[in-house]
């Protein structure tokens, strides 16, 4: 993954181009960057025709293409704020909130997505995890072939995500005149950068689908996957138009981490007419331990096949978890017939509307959490995890005709057009009064607790700031993300910690959150701080997680401000939490270098209770 790092470490030497980059962001001279990472694994995508006219990948051809068309890659950009950046930036438009940073990764060796194993999965989504903090949104690149086994397995193996991944790929090489590509990319870079959706996601042709509800249903349409049994989480048209009801949240007080570890003995057994015993017997032998059938219709089998029943049952009295899904496109199998409750009394657990892919890959995942028994591991099955099953509840606004009166709408189309207006205020009305009861109302009749107003706020932006750690806790609880970004460039975290909510902050870090500043705004932050002797302003730091000897644009740290305006229970805390009292700034000043030449003697004796090098306490001033 080397390369996929793009912020500035403070180690690393500042030059004017990314400098002028970083005024101009805290002057607000151009609007706020989202930072995407491409992880490239293959496919037709990026492959070339090859002198005999077949299509292969080419290592290296893909970056330098993209990055050759206009509409890909704005040059000028880069060359004015970036300076020597492997970033590409997709040209923005008047109306654009966000400028989208990209960086691509390209895998060696580039894959077929037929020869896509387990072990790429647990690759892609350990890529995903190291550079979860650096990046707003992910875009994989895949063959079209396993995209759905890929996209349902991460689904089941980011655990608590809180960022948007899209899978995407193409019909045609990104290289060819008459390409699909060109808009899966583009399009997927453009939703990865600008919408907080926390899922794994598949765009292809028009829409943006639930990841582990597609399959592919075309060999050779631009409109290659469906989600039969889902709606579209979005739909890209003239305008990219959300369906933020349908977005799953996980709502437990969780970090994101990555499962790297899939059970392998699985399998997808299809029933056809006059299938043998021998043969279901055989696929459920040991090492076998959990098995995918695909049933008739509704989740049937034939009825006067006791020797298969027979079969299935002795499987599942072993400990083997044998999932029911249907053969069919659309729906899901159910226990109305009698064919299918035998096989309920036979041990075999729902599959309810899964897909194949889905089915399998959850499989996969269950059975590997060795800390769940035989029966925790069948309920899970059956349970929503990640969205992947279809529950049936009823969401409806109860009070419409209510609302619709007090705003003189005349039709619950207005009142759905006008909704996402309506809605953000309603809830942060509630978080203002604190009115959980309300809050709890809205978001039973459907109402998005991520939903953001005119700002790009949510009402967990609200929350923090107002310091009600009861009230966070409610909406997190509620599926409220933590990552939302809204047009000053400032997330929850960012409320709790210049509002110094420091419980409030513990709870966001629990849940994943982290700094998303640069490290140069963030050592300039701590500067200001020491030097107003802001101490709890420091400590919201740390508690957020921020290195304390981060340095600002002139080199200066914390410790070096605190130094220079005498502050010594600043310079106290910070030694203790591990501020480097031997970094030097531009002129080549220590702490205690400055805290001599303004004779700060508190100072000077707090530090010189630390070892020094000779260099440092011997500059001159």
């Amino acid at each position: 993954m080397n390369g996929t790092k793009i912020v500035l470490n403070k180690s690393e030497k500042i030059n004017q181009k990314s400098l002028n980059g970083h005024l101009n962001h805290i002057n607000g001279e151009h609007k706020p960057e989202r930072r995407v990472l491409v992880i490239y694994t293959g496919g037709t995508i990026g492959m070339i025709r090859n002198p005999q006219g077949v299509l292969a990948p080419l290592p290296n051809a893909f970056i330098e293409t993209v990055k050759s068309y206009p509409h890909m890659h704005d040059r000028n950009y880069v060359e004015e704020f970036l300076g020597c950046s492997d970033s590409l930036v997709l040209p923005l438009k008047g109306t654009d909130s966000r400028r989208v940073i990209y960086n691509i990764v390209e895998y060696s060796p580039l894959l077929d997505s037929s020869n896509m194993t387990m072990d790429d999965w647990i690759k892609i989504a350990t890529d995903i995890k190291e550079s979860y903090e650096n990046y707003d949104g992910f875009v994989v690149l895949h063959g079209t072939d396993t995209l759905s086994y890929t996209a349902s397995a991460l689904s089941f193996m980011l655990e608590a995500l809180g960022k948007i991944v899209v899978i995407t790929g193409s019909q045609l090489p990104i290289f060819d005149t008459r390409s699909d590509g060109l808009h899966n990319f583009l399009t997927s870079l453009v939703i990865a950068g600008t919408y907080s959706i926390p899922e794994v996601c598949v765009f292809f042709g028009s829409y943006l689908m639930r990841g582990n509800r597609t399959s592919k249903a075309a060999a050779a349409s631009f409109e290659a996957f469906t989600s039969p049994n889902c709606t579209p989480l979005a739909v890209a048209g003239i305008k990219i138009e959300i369906n933020y009801q349908s977005i799953f949240r996980p709502c437990a007080l969780e970090k994101f981490n990555v499962h790297k570890t899939l059970n392998r003995n699985v399998g997808l057994l299809r029933i056809f007419p006059s299938i043998t015993t021998d043969l279901v017997r055989a696929f459920v032998q040991p090492p076998i331990e959990g098995v995918v059938l695909q049933t008739y219709g509704a989740g049937n089998i034939p009825g006067n096949r006791e020797d298969i029943l027979n079969v299935l049952r002795d499987a599942t009295k072993r400990g083997v978890i044998i999932i029911n899904i249907t053969q069919c496109h659309k729906d899901g199998v159910t226990d109305l017939y009698e064919a299918g409750k035998v096989l309920l009394d036979a041990g075999v657990t729902l599959g309810y509307d899964m897909t194949p892919e889905a089915a399998l890959t959850k499989l996969a995942y269950v059975l590997s959490k060795t800390e769940w028994d035989i029966v925790t591991k069948r309920r899970m099955m059956e349970t929503n995890l990640r969205g992947e099953i279809t529950t049936h509840h009823s969401v409806r606004i109860q009070n419409r005709k209510v609302i619709m009166r007090m705003l003189g709408l005349n039709s619950e189309a207005e009142l759905d057009k006008l909704g996402p207006i309506i809605f953000p205020a309603l809830m942060i009305d509630a978080v203002i009064s604190q009115d959980i009861e309300k809050i709890a109302s809205l978001k039973d009749n459907g109402v998005d607790v991520s939903q953001t107003n005119g700002d790009s706020r949510t009402v967990l932006h609200i929350a923090c700031c107002e310091g009600d750690i009861k009230l966070v806790r409610v909406l997190l609880e509620m599926g409220a993300n933590v990552h939302i970004k809204d047009r000053f460039d400032r997330t929850p975290l960012t409320e709790a910690v210049e509002n110094d909510h420091h419980e409030i902050i513990k709870l966001l870090r629990q849940c994943g959150a982290h700094l998303h500043e640069s490290p140069l705004l963030i050592g300039q932050k701590l500067c200001n701080a020491a030097a107003f002797g802001c101490l709890k302003r420091l400590q919201s730091y740390n508690i957020a997680g921020a290195d304390l000897s981060q340095p600002d644009v002139s080199g200066r740290t914390a410790l070096h401000n605190a130094a220079l305006h005498n502050k010594s229970s600043i310079v106290r805390f910070l030694m203790e939490h591990g501020s480097d009292p031997e970094s030097t700034d531009m002129l080549g000043h220590t702490p205690f270098v400055l805290a001599r030449i303004v004779s700060a003697k508190n100072v000077l004796k707090i530090l010189a209770n630390t070892s020094f090098t000779n260099n440092s306490n011997n500059i001159t001033t």
